[in-house]
């Protein structure tokens, strides 16, 4: 499938591009996607996963290639970048171009880091991006139902139709209800759910800003002064009623999120395995915050994982939750979908038990033994390829 990315953005000095730069460390090779924009703020960022690294073990493959997803690096947004301040042009260009949104939101105080509005509070930020896309949105609708009036008294006085596909009244229908909830300053995915099936087309071929699944990423600093940090009991009470704030919006909103030091995280991406983990405790941060960015960003935009795996390379492909086997194989090549007969699948973890007893690096001889155990299943056109299956293509 094409390049699933995630655009990075927030207000400057947030840590956007720390971020960025600790992501990037976890890019893949280029030989390995040859096709891929070469622009330095666009990272190809492989998926961490234990599955591949086992499977590639014990078939011994000479490549490994994992399962990927693109991040970007956006402008910092100001206030007014819907109307053209800052970069904001480019800015939203940039937005409406990503498929989902890595919010990057500071958590931390730190008067050596100046606060493009002063005070910490995220809260704050959150709503001040959010306003520029719903008022950016605002206007990309408000053009569409100037051109739309046109359209409904054409077919009105004529019944003529306007083009293949096309319905102005149904379009209207769905845009008003858009446009009502912009006007309440809330975003457009919160009305998806009052769309007939008609009408969600028409929304999504408009590309709204505030149409996008949105991950935040709460950044704090290891000894810093955090909000998260409310059972400190220094932590001011104004610092406990902003993150109390902040998680009554994420609740309410049903939104997610993620925290991450994005400073430890680019100080660490030189390193690998226990030596990272162990120097991660030495600077006080205590999970694997880019890896929890990296998976959460993959499971919000319903992607999942097959496996090929053999003596040549094991790789992990990127599909869409609930894509059926002709579809998941056209991640491998276009041919696949078309001329897919069958498919051979598996488990991983009951392929890598198959062949427990069996020469490692053997592939085939654990097919084999899974076969004839009848834990290899050939499955046709309707199947529903799920999350960590073993796939080998018949066409």
């Amino acid at each position: 499938m094409a390049n699933i990315s995630v655009g990075i953005v927030g207000l400057p000095n947030v840590g956007k591009s720390t971020l960025f730069n600790a992501l990037t460390k976890k890019s893949v090779p280029a030989e390995n996607y040859p096709f891929c924009t070469i622009d330095p703020s666009v990272g190809i960022i492989a998926v961490p996963d234990e599955r591949l690294d086992k499977l590639n073990e014990f078939s011994k493959s000479k490549k490994k290639i994992p399962a990927v997803i693109e991040f970007v690096d956006i402008a910092g947004l100001v206030k007014g970048a819907s109307k053209g301040e800052g970069k904001g042009n480019a800015f939203l260009q940039n937005v409406r171009e990503c498929d989902a949104i890595a919010q990057v939101v500071r958590i931390f105080d730190d008067p050596k880091i100046l606060h493009v509005e002063t005070e910490i509070d995220p809260l704050r930020d959150i709503q001040i991006i959010n306003l520029e896309l719903i008022l950016k949105d605002l206007e990309t609708v408000s053009k569409r139902f100037g051109s739309l009036e046109k359209d409904l008294k054409r077919t009105s006085s004529t019944k003529a139709t306007v083009g293949q596909g096309a319905d102005p009244i149904i379009e209207h229908s769905a845009l008003t209800k858009v446009l009502k909830a912009l006007e309440n300053e809330k975003m457009a995915i919160t009305v998806f759910d009052e769309l007939d099936e008609k009408e969600k087309p028409f929304v999504i071929n408009t590309q709204l800003l505030t149409s996008k699944l949105i991950l935040y990423v709460l950044n704090k600093k290891a000894g810093g002064k955090n909000l998260d940090e409310i059972n400190d009991p220094t932590s001011p009470e104004a610092s406990r009623d902003k993150w109390e704030k902040l998680m009554k919006f994420f609740e309410k909103n049903k939104a997610k999120y993620v925290l991450v030091d994005a400073n430890i995280e680019n100080e660490l991406k030189e390193f690998e395995g226990e030596e990272k983990e162990s120097f991660r405790k030495e600077l006080g941060a205590d999970s694997d915050g880019i890896g929890n960015l990296i998976t959460s960003s993959y499971e919000l935009l319903g992607l999942e994982t097959f496996f090929t795996t053999g003596e040549d390379e094991t790789r992990g492909w990127t599909i869409k939750k609930g894509s059926i086997a002709p579809e998941a194989g056209r991640a491998i090549h276009n041919d696949f979908k078309e001329k897919f007969i069958r498919a051979e699948v598996i488990p991983w973890d009951t392929l890598l038990e198959a062949g427990s007893g069996l020469h490692r690096g053997s592939a085939r001889q654990a097919y084999a033994a899974a076969r004839e155990k009848g834990l290899l299943r050939t499955e046709g056109k309707e199947y529903v390829v799920k999350d960590g299956d073993v796939i080998e293509f018949k066409i």
